[in-house]
């Protein structure tokens, strides 16, 4: 079966931390970072989940508004334990998890921005690595918005009579194998599922794969450019204090010749706490200053498409929010007058960011047992 990495399901699930195993696209921080001002404050919820971590998995806590961190709160430790052995966190680099999805949709938007795509309704036609699969020809904005058509194969609606069909694959963790390998080993022969005639498109299916997919079709349009795309998005742009970098589906042991040959991008983020918090300023400021990657912000918001209809998860914005727009998730439960741009993780990674009250919350953990209603549904609420 498909491993597909989605939301947390267990409290104290710890993210790994690849840095040691894996190759990566890297961009080197700026020389002229943007530096926050602090008007700080105490807040005892915040406190009370950080002090309590070991038991609520926080370890990172910033709110940014009025144009200042008003809450900073941290407490990262030096290492995790994971696989009977010790990994160190280095240099403050925490994990996206699947908040990377999101940051791969504003690298595409970037990608359309400097012409390499020339926008969300381009086909995937003639990309050799997904030809005689379900996602060939398929519409970049159906993949943004996770409207694949690949739920009997991934996903957090793979349907489970199917399940006779896939027992000839192996257990595939799709973001550890370069996609030219998923592709041409799992994926030949495969067919766009939509459900009924009435329907126009798939149905809502949030997937690690797709994703992906996105993800090496931008490195196959950019080519050589690819990273120096990343550099003109996060040093450029965001101007990152600390390096950042994407993890590949290669190992360190890995040929050189892989990279161009497999298609090995995966959406795995790092960064350190500030620089996330950079990214998402850096959203909000071209969502108000209407630049290029602004309105590609606001085009994914405008088409954005409904969930499965779920309230009894007030744990995370992406199990609580009503619709889902380019790899982001809009309108939080109760919040819907609030336009709210939310990405979130695996193990209660988060970042919300509501456009008009210009306020952002980032939270980084270890694994989602803290009190998200109390530390971030009510601090993002007007």
């Amino acid at each position: 079966m498909f491993a597909d990495s989605t939301f947390a399901r267990k409290h104290k699930k710890t993210w790994d931390y690849p840095l040691n195993f894996y190759k990566k696209f890297e961009v080197t921080g700026s020389n002229e970072s943007y530096q926050f001002q602090f008007d700080l404050k105490k807040d005892n919820d915040v406190l009370k989940e950080i002090h309590n971590n070991k038991e609520t998995g926080v370890i990172s806590y910033l709110l940014f508004e009025n144009n200042k961190i008003v809450i900073d709160e941290s407490d990262i430790p030096i290492y995790i334990q994971g696989d009977g052995k010790k990994e160190y966190i280095l240099n403050g680099l925490l994990p996206s998890a699947s908040m990377g999805k999101s940051l791969v949709s504003y690298v595409t938007g970037h990608a359309i921005c400097e012409g390499y795509i020339e926008s969300v309704n381009e086909k995937l036609t003639g990309w050799k690595t997904v030809q005689n699969t379900l996602f060939q020809d398929q519409v970049l904005i159906d993949l943004l918005n996770m409207q694949a058509g690949d739920d009997k194969f991934v996903g957090e609606r793979r349907n489970p009579q199917f399940d006779n069909m896939l027992k000839k694959f192996p257990s595939v963790n799709v973001n550890t194998i370069p996609l030219k390998d998923v592709m041409q080993k799992y994926f030949q022969n495969t067919k766009r599922d939509i459900p009924s005639f009435n329907a126009k498109k798939p149905k809502y299916n949030y997937s690690a794969l797709t994703t992906n997919v996105i993800m090496n079709y931008v490195i196959y349009k950019t080519g050589d450019d690819w990273e120096n795309l990343l550099h003109k998005v996060f040093n450029e742009h965001v101007k990152v204090d600390g390096n950042v970098r994407f993890f590949q589906t290669l190992n360190l042991r890995s040929s050189p010749s892989d990279l161009s040959l497999r298609e090995t991008g995966r959406y795995s983020f790092y960064a350190d706490r500030y620089d996330y918090l950079r990214i998402a300023k850096t959203m909000l400021d071209d969502w108000h200053n209407d630049t290029c990657a602004g309105k590609y912000l606001k085009m994914l918001y405008k088409q954005r498409i409904k969930k499965n209809d779920n309230t009894s998860h007030p744990t995370d914005v992406g199990l609580y929010t009503a619709s889902y727009g380019g790899q982001f998730h809009f309108d939080v439960f109760g919040l819907q007058k609030q336009r709210i741009i939310g990405l979130s993780g695996f193990a209660g990674q988060q970042i919300l960011i509501d456009i008009d009250a210009k306020r952002i919350i980032v939270v980084n953990s270890l694994y989602r047992n803290y009190d998200w209603e109390k530390i971030v549904y009510d601090k993002i609420k007007n």
